[in-house]
């Protein structure tokens, strides 16, 4: 409580608040003082609000607070849970009620206003069905809501643009950069224009220009077009290949195999793809659907703060600890059937997981084995590049493969032993542990019963002889079965060893001829591989050579046609000058003085002597003002005076005629008096 205080104090004192509290002066805070404090920070979340509580009566500001208390989603502590109580509390100014409403809205001042800002717009006007009968109302009623998805969608716009990142500063900045940019473009082509316009036969260059930039926008889409017509023609022959290769493994497995298998073959695939098709996907489908509307209804709620995360973390694990004890209560009270029925079902469980597990092992094994096919083929098309011929072939090494899926299989196979085990391990050991928790109790109770009728370790030991005994029993029993089993499969392991034998001494024959062969394969694929890879580094290393002389080639043609093209843009400005000036000179020289009047000496001359007249005259203009300056000023300041003379006149002028009207009516008041 004391760490609530201090927090309150300290946010209280700080901007914009600025109370100068302590401790002791904010304990000291009567009611009213501090309901107008918990007004004035709601002020400071709502403008609304700031209000003088003086001025309304007590229930008007418990429902206005409770009103903005109730759209900022607070929720009162355990100890008011009681919302009458609460609500008394909130009038009455209790400190252990306004005191942690004042930590909670200082805690998340900004998120709160801005909660404060939407609710403005958000919060639905609930109009009474009556009403919206009418048309009129029903359209207002319309067109409120459609603005209001509009301001959400604004809103959510404006918060994008702000974690954007993006600021007004710079996108003004781009905005002026690109005027520029503009502004020198257009600059550039007018010169470039003008400087055409000098030119002969200007307008059938440009058609001609023109025409040349239009064949070679053709050209360049005639490019890409081939580009990706020879992309096409890639991606056919690898299709092709891959046709080619799928059919030469399907005339291989027709061959190696028969029509039972093939057949038993295409009924698994059948299966599992219905199995796919019917029970795995649709679930998956369901459950990514349900995520979706979760998901959906998470975003389309308001934001939730640290707190509103806690309360909801601490709401699921209650939940979840009523729930192990329902489920503890359950099986302490299962009856024999329902065991029977538990133990089916944990086996149905068992055996649906085990069958998620291999489909989906399935589908991942059919994934990487399109995978493998793809990058077999793209190293076959490398190989084909590089040498034109195949460098592996699948019968070769058609018995390592074979070797290489049995180990594969007994992989994966282990892999779900040891899978299952592990689930069955924990489903064994929550069990141990509801079992060991309902024995402990049981046990207490019947010590406790036991303690009561003075038989204190009764039935430990009336357990003890009934285990003991049982265990003689069962162990006993399980002595002759183990006795008659043990006999029995000592006889079938020698049956099937002795046919293994027989069976498998033709294929040890063949698998140790095969072991040669492929020893002798592998050492001449090393050799291959030796020779393949030095060749290829010598070729790499001689083309990283010509591709940096190239490099360099390319780089000095460049900068070699920039020098030219700026040395000859360079002259063309300088023959430009040269010929201006060539004019400039045969103008001045001229005899004629119409020609001499288009120099630009001559037109320079003339502006020259017209600014210099006008200035003269403008300098006499300011000497006449300055003259008759003074004598204007006077004859300003005579018709001053003169106005103020003509209305001290016409004041005196009006008092003297209201003195003359009330003599006259006090003398016929006299005349009156005396003929009374």
């Amino acid at each position: 409580m004391s760490d609530q205080i201090q927090f309150i104090v300290e946010k209280l004192n700080q901007e914009p608040f600025r109370k100068n509290y302590n401790l002791i002066t904010f304990d000291s805070l009567e009611s009213m003082q501090l309901l107008q404090l918990l007004n004035d920070v709601l002020g400071e979340i709502d403008p609304k609000h700031a209000v003088d509580i003086r001025e309304e009566l007590p229930e008007q500001t418990a429902k206005r607070m409770l009103s903005l208390l109730g759209i900022l989603k607070y929720k009162p502590p355990g100890s008011v849970s009681d919302l009458s109580a609460f609500r008394q509390g909130l009038v009455t100014g209790s400190k252990p009620v306004i005191h942690p409403v004042l930590h909670w809205l200082l805690q998340r001042t900004n998120e709160l206003k801005k909660r404060a800002y939407l609710a403005r717009f958000l919060v639905k006007l609930e109009v009474p069905a009556e009403f919206l009968q009418d048309d009129t109302v029903a359209d207002i009623n319309k067109q409120y809501e459609e603005l209001m998805e509009a301001f959400k969608n604004l809103h959510k716009e404006c918060e994008q643009l702000k974690t954007s990142g993006l600021s007004t500063a710079e996108i003004r900045r781009d905005i002026s950069a690109m005027e520029e940019e503009k502004d020198q473009l257009i600059k550039r082509v007018e010169r470039l224009k003008k400087r055409v316009e000098t030119v002969q036969n200007h307008q059938r260059m440009l058609e001609i220009a023109r025409q040349l930039r239009l064949e070679k926008e053709r050209e360049e889409s005639l490019a890409q077009q081939k580009q990706e017509q020879k992309n096409q023609l890639f991606h056919a022959e690898q299709r092709l290949q891959r046709a080619q290769l799928q059919l030469k493994e399907m005339h291989h497995a027709v061959v190696d195999s028969k029509p039972e298998s093939l057949m038993k073959k295409l009924e698994e695939e059948i299966n599992f793809n219905s199995y796919l098709v019917t029970e795995k996907i649709p679930r998956e489908l369901e459950s990514k659907k349900n995520s979706t509307y979760f998901l959906q209804k998470v975003v389309a709620e308001p934001a939730m703060s640290q707190s509103d995360l806690n309360a909801l973390e601490t709401k699921i694990n209650e939940v979840n600890a009523q729930i192990n004890q329902l489920i503890e209560k359950r099986m302490m009270k299962y009856e024999p059937i329902d065991s029977k029925f538990s133990m089916y079902r944990q086996q149905a469980s068992i055996i649906s997981r085990k069958k998620e597990a291999k489909a989906e092992e399935l589908q991942a094994a059919k994934e990487e084995m399109a995978s493998a096919e793809r990058q077999m083929l793209q190293k076959t098309n490398q190989a084909h590049e590089l040498e034109g011929s195949e460098v592996l072939k699948g019968d070769e090494f058609k018995h390592y493969v074979n070797k290489l899926r049995s180990k594969n299989t007994f992989y994966k196979k282990k892999r779900l032993e040891i899978a299952e085990i592990t689930a069955e391990y924990g489903i064994l050991q929550r069990t141990e542990e509801l079992l060991k928790q309902r024995h402990e109790a049981i046990q207490q109770q019947l010590q406790a019963i036991e303690d009561k009728k003075g038989i204190s370790g009764y039935s430990y030991t009336q357990e003890e002889l009934e285990r003991v005994s049982a265990v003689k029993s069962e162990m006993d029993e399980k002595k002759g079965r183990t006795l008659d089993n043990m006999s029995e499969m000592v006889k079938k392991l020698n049956i099937m060893v002795a046919e293994k034998k027989a069976s498998l001494a033709p294929v040890i024959k063949e698998l140790r001829q095969l072991r040669q062969k492929c020893q002798e394969l592998t050492q001449e694929c090393d050799e291959k591989k030796i020779q393949y890879d030095s060749c290829a580094a010598g070729l790499e290393s001689n083309r990283s050579t010509l591709e940096q002389e190239v490099k360099g080639l390319l780089e000095e043609c460049v900068q070699e046609e920039s020098n030219y093209h700026y040395i000859n843009c360079m002259k063309r400005n300088l023959e430009i000058q040269l010929q201006r000036a060539k004019e400039e000179m045969k103008a001045y020289v001229s005899p004629d003085p119409q020609e001499r009047r288009k120099a630009i000496r001559e037109q320079y001359t003339r502006m020259i002597l017209e600014q210099e007249n006008l200035g003269k005259k403008l300098r006499e203009k300011q000497k006449v003002v300055r003259e008759s300056h003074g004598p204007n000023m006077k004859q300003i300041k005579m018709w001053q005076d003169f106005e103020q003379l003509m209305e001290c006149k016409r004041e005196c002028f009006l008092k003297q005629q209201n003195q003359t009207a009330i003599g006259q009516v006090i003398q016929e008041g006299g005349k009156d008096r005396l003929v009374l």
